[in-house]
This record gives C-alpha cells, structure tokens and sequence, in this order.
C-alpha cells in the first residue's frame, strides 16, 4: 500500500513538473518571437531609408527571410494566437 502512494506521488509530480516545462518553453518561444518582431519592423524601417538605399537588396532579402522564420516558427510552436493578438492591437 505504501509502494502505491509512492508511485502515486510521483505521478502526481511529475505531471506538474512537465506542464511547468512546457509552460517554461513556450513563454521562451513567445519572447523569441517577439525579438523576430522587433528585426522584422527594423528591417522595415530600413528598407524605407533614403541612407541605406544602396543595399536595398540585402534588406529586402533579410526581411524575407526573417518573415520566413517567423512562418516557420509560428508553425512549430503552434503560435497563431501571436498573429491574431497583434493583427488586433493594429
């Protein structure tokens, strides 16, 4: 009987750990993607900049590429409540 409560216990623990992980996780995924905002609006401020015109092409590329990770990441951490929380907020 004691063996039960035990593994019972255990059980119980572990449970909570591993949802304060994921918890963990995806609180570091969502302040990763937030810095993938900030790049993406500096490179949008760049790509608009009468200094920089003459690496235009490298911006628009860094951009793309950026919004292509940030694609890629939404998808695998299953963030599109992200998308729609700030198509709101503009």
């Amino acid at each position: 009987m004691k063996r039960d409560n035990q593994v019972e216990r255990k059980n119980r623990r572990g449970g909570r750990g591993h949802q304060g992980a994921k918890t963990f996780r995806r609180g570091r995924a969502l302040a990763f993607y937030e810095k993938l905002i900030v790049k993406r609006e500096t490179l949008k401020q760049q790509l608009e900049s009468q200094e920089l015109q003459s690496i235009q092409q490298v911006i628009a590329g860094e951009l793309k590429a950026t919004e292509s990770i940030m694609n890629d990441f939404k998808a695998a951490f299953e963030l599109e409540e992200i998308t729609l929380m700030r198509d709101e907020d503009n």
